[in-house]
């Protein structure tokens, strides 16, 4: 699925991690989400949940830890 720019995953995103990105646009005409600040994201899915096209999938990656 593609996003269609309804931008509920950018409202409900408690981080402000998506924006719409306005020098893009989808097979359908529409301005796609994106990651805007992508190292504030905790992955916690909510954009995903919220999308009604199901166009969002969040991977959870385990961050390394900085050596003393």
């Amino acid at each position: 699925m593609h996003c269609k720019a309804c931008e509920l995953c950018v409202t409900d995103c408690p981080f402000d991690v998506l924006a719409l990105d306005m020098d893009r646009l989808t097979p359908k005409g529409y301005h796609p989400a994106y990651m805007v600040n992508p190292d504030a994201c905790t992955g916690c899915v909510i954009c995903a949940v919220v999308c009604p096209d199901a166009a969002i999938t969040v991977y959870r990656y385990e961050r390394q830890k900085a050596e003393a």
